[in-house]
């Protein structure tokens, strides 16, 4: 917390400095730090359930002996119902008049719920067939996706209306992609956890008793944005008029909010660079650990595995510095240009890989990892706040706040990437004719192509991203035009 509270703070003076430069963040469009951290409790949450449905999938093959292929099945067949029910979920949020906000009641619900399911999905019986535990699985994920939808979407849009100020929606994302990566250090820990003889049976016992855990964990601190935030914005005048909408015109009504947010420039540009840095990593993620194996350690899977172990623990702390410093940097030259530096950064460490991984010096590896974390680091703190800036603009055109709508698509862009990454990175390994029956003696050529893929295609994804944003419009003054017409508007 005090990290935390230093950290604010100097994004705050960073900002205060340079009001000659820049306009001046209000007191009424400050966001008080203690709803900054509690917001990016709501990412913790989310980091941890995503960290954990994906990371404990692995006890149906270690414990329950269920064939990889079916389990690689639960892991994906649930993500494909993404695609309706995330913008559902926004648009239902968007949609939403209650006493309580449009986002508040979801996510007090979800997160009940979801961590209510998660904790019953591991309540796994004994004794039972393959084909038992696949469709137990398979059923208890569908509805465990539906409520973590419930929870997700919403915070997310709440994040995007909790100020209007185009720098502190940077601090605010910088504060819970913070706090967020927290879920990420604690999470692989937890095969080790269910294999604790100490503390269970077995490992399937020991799923059951880690879900209760986190179920307590993410109904306890889930529900607090719902709690203690509030919403800001409510539609103009000309939009607040009675809801009484039969159901084909809400059918309509969503198709028709969805296809204006897919079409709308400025977002386009934001989801397709996010695909091409997010999953220009994703794709070739498998490929370090078979290059440091491989290449640097010669097929010595202990060895390797270690340095695979030390160079990921450096990027995920280093990860920790780069949000400040990319939030710092976006207050100081905008967030376009500081997604030019981030994401030219992490190209370096990306291209280093060619000669840190290196078999004579193998203490080289490490060198990249930090520059690398520069990525996701940047990429998850500014696309936040530039699609914050992106809602504002669109309601400008057509009179609707549509938050919830733009969160879920964007985050279903990123995830149905994810998805195709790790396929493609199966295929893409092949390609270099990889055998794992060689072990240690993989042909030179077999190794130059993962050395190759390793090393430059996330340089040339990320190289095409730069190249997108580079058009993008919204920059701190045009952002400023764009709050004072809206509020005029409004009346405010």
């Amino acid at each position: 917390m005090a990290v935390l509270a230093i950290f604010d703070s100097a994004v705050n003076l960073v900002d205060d400095a340079a009001t000659m430069e820049h306009y001046e963040t209000a007191n009424e469009d400050r966001i008080p730090f203690h709803h900054k951290v509690i917001y990016g409790l709501g990412a913790f949450v989310n980091n941890l359930l995503a960290a954990s449905i994906g990371g404990m999938v692995i006890v149906l093959n270690l414990g329950l002996g269920m064939n990889p292929a079916l389990v690689g099945l639960l892991g994906a067949l649930p993500r494909l119902t993404d695609a309706l029910t995330d913008p559902m979920m926004g648009y239902i949020s968007d949609k939403t008049r209650s006493r309580w906000g449009r986002r508040r009641p979801y996510i007090f619900i979800g997160a009940i719920a979801v961590g209510v399911i998660f904790a019953l999905l591991w309540q796994l019986p004994a004794n039972k067939s393959e084909s038992f535990y696949f469709w137990f699985f398979l059923s208890g994920s569908l509805i465990f996706y539906l409520a973590y939808t419930m929870f997700a979407t919403p915070w997310v849009a709440l994040g995007y209306e909790l100020t209007p100020d185009y720098h502190e929606r940077t601090r605010l994302m910088g504060v819970q992609n913070f706090i967020g990566q927290f879920a990420y250090m604690i999470s692989p820990y937890f095969l080790a956890i269910m294999y604790s003889e100490k503390l269970f049976d077995n490992v399937v016992d020991g799923a059951g008793g880690l879900a209760l855990i986190i179920a307590v964990v993410v109904i306890s601190v889930g529900i607090l944005p719902a709690i203690f935030l509030r919403e800001r914005f409510s539609e103009d005048t000309e939009t607040t008029q009675a809801r009484k909408h039969t159901f084909f015109d809400n059918i309509s009504g969503f198709f028709r909010g969805f296809l204006t947010t897919l079409k709308f420039k400025p977002f386009q540009k934001l989801c397709a660079a996010t695909f091409l840095v997010f999953n220009g990593f994703i794709l070739i993620s498998a490929f370090q650990s078979y290059v440091i194996i491989y290449y640097v350690f010669g097929g010595d899977k202990n060895a390797g595995a270690a340095f695979v172990g030390h160079s990921g623990l450096l990027g995920a702390v280093s990860a920790l510095l780069v949000i400040a410093l990319v939030t710092v940097l976006a207050t100081k030259i905008g967030k376009r240009r500081a997604f030019f530096v981030a994401t030219g950064i992490s190209m370096v460490g990306y291209a280093l890989k060619w000669v840190c991984y290196n078999p004579d010096v193998p203490w080289l590896l490490l060198l990249p990892a930090p520059l690398m974390a520069f990525g996701l680091g940047g990429l998850f703190t500014l696309m936040p706040s530039m699609i914050a800036d992106v809602v504002d603009m669109d309601e400008l055109e057509t009179h609707e706040r549509r938050e919830g709508m733009y969160g879920s698509i964007f985050w279903w862009v990123v995830k149905l990437g994810m998805a195709a990454a790790i396929a493609g990175g199966g295929f893409l390994l092949n390609a270099t004719g990889f055998d794992v029956a060689l072990d240690g003696n993989q042909s030179a050529q077999t190794i130059m192509l993962m050395r190759l893929f390793d090393a430059f295609v996330p340089v040339l994804a990320s190289a095409i991203a730069i190249w997108i944003i580079a058009t993008y419009s919204i920059d701190e003054e045009k952002a400023h035009e764009i709050r004072m017409q809206l509020e005029q508007r409004r009346g405010a």
